[in-house]
C-alpha cells in the first residue's frame, strides 16, 4: 500500500494482474492510463476519461519506457517526479498506480518486438524510426498486466493513439482504446511535458502553434478545400516563431495516408516544431 490512502502502489506484475482480476470480479470495470510519469493535468484529464466511458476501478502506469529513446534521444534526462506524480494520483483518487521495474519488463535475453507496419511509416516514424515498436511493445505488455479495461490515450500524440488502436483491433485485445481530447493550457498551448523545459520567452512563442492550427481550421470552414494552401497558413503562422519545423502537414484522420484534394473526409492536420532541444506536438482534426 502506497502512504496515499486510497491508492495503492504496486510494482510486481503479479500483483497487478490479481488487484485488477479481483476488480473484475467484484463486477467492476478496469480503466487504465499508461504513462512514463512527470504527470500534469493532461495526464489527470485521462483519468477523467476512463471514468466517463465507465471505468469503475483505475490504474496508471508510471515507467519511462527505454524501448521507445531513439539513439541520439537521452533516455537518463526524461525528467522524474515521483513523489510529485503519486501526489496528483491521489488528487484524483487514482485506484492503484503501477511501477514496474526495467529488468522485469525487458529480463536478460528480451527480443519480442510488436510492430504496426503501415500506420508507422510516416512522420514520427519516420522521424524517430524505433519509437513506435518500443511504444506497441511496451503498452501490449502493460495490456497483458492489467487485463481487459478501457484504456485512456490523449490525442496530442494523435499518430500513437491511431497506432495503438490499429494494435488493439488486429490483435483481437480485450481493450477499449479511448482517444481524449487534447488538455489545453489557458493560451491554448497542449499540455506536455516538454513544456517544462521552455523558458518564458520560448513559452510565448510556442502558442504559435495553437493559432496557426486555428487559422487553418478558420480557412477550411471558410471554404478552402486544398490541403497544400491549409498547410501553407498554417506553416505562415507557426514557422517565423520557431527555430524548426519537423513537419506541417495534413494526413487523413484515420489511415494516417495523404489526403485527397480537394478534401472530401476528415482530414488531421499535424505539427512537431521545436525550440531549440524541445519538440512540441500538437494537431487538430479539420472537417
Amino acid at each position: 500500500m502506497s502512504a496515499f490512502t486510497g491508492t495503492q502502489l504496486v510494482e510486481e506484475r503479479s500483483a497487478l494482474h490479481a488487484l485488477c482480476e479481483d476488480a473484475r470480479k467484484r463486477g467492476l470495470r478496469v480503466g487504465f492510463v499508461p504513462t512514463m510519469g512527470a504527470l500534469h493535468d493532461g495526464h489527470l484529464s485521462l483519468v477523467d476519461a476512463a471514468r466517463a466511458a465507465g471505468a469503475d476501478f483505475v490504474v496508471m502506469s508510471i515507467f519511462v519506457n527505454p524501448l521507445q529513446f531513439g539513439p541520439t534521444e537521452d533516455f537518463s534526462k526524461y525528467p522524474r517526479t515521483f513523489d510529485q506524480d503519486l501526489a496528483l494520483c491521489r488528487s484524483r483518487d487514482v485506484d492503484a498506480v503501477y511501477v514496474p521495474d526495467g529488468r522485469a519488463m525487458y529480463p536478460a535475453g528480451f527480443q519480442t518486438l510488436v510492430e504496426v507496419s503501415e500506420l508507422t511509416k510516416r512522420f514520427e516514424g519516420e522521424a524517430r524510426p524505433t519509437h513506435f515498436r518500443g511504444v506497441t511493445t511496451v503498452v501490449l505488455k502493460l495490456f497483458a498486466a492489467v487485463g481487459p479495461c478501457i484504456a485512456a490515450f490523449g490525442r496530442k500524440d494523435y499518430q500513437q493513439w491511431r497506432v495503438l488502436e490499429r494494435m488493439a483491433r488486429d490483435l483481437d485485445l480485450p481493450v477499449e482504446v479511448l482517444g481524449c481530447p487534447i488538455a489545453r493550457e489557458p493560451d491554448g498551448l497542449a499540455m506536455s511535458s516538454r513544456n517544462r523545459y521552455l523558458d518564458p520567452g520560448q513559452r510565448g512563442r510556442a502558442t504559435a502553434i495553437h493559432r496557426g492550427l486555428n487559422a487553418a481550421e478558420e480557412a477550411y470552414r471558410t471554404g478552402e478545400r486544398d490541403p497544400n494552401r491549409l498547410e501553407a497558413i498554417a506553416r505562415a503562422v507557426i514557422e517565423p516563431s520557431f527555430d524548426a519545423i519537423d513537419y506541417v502537414t495534413l494526413a487523413d484522420a484515420e489511415t494516417l495516408a495523404p489526403p485527397r484534394n480537394p478534401l472530401d473526409r476528415p482530414a488531421v492536420m499535424l505539427v512537431v516544431a521545436r525550440l531549440r532541444a524541445t519538440r512540441l506536438l500538437d494537431n487538430r482534426v479539420i472537417g
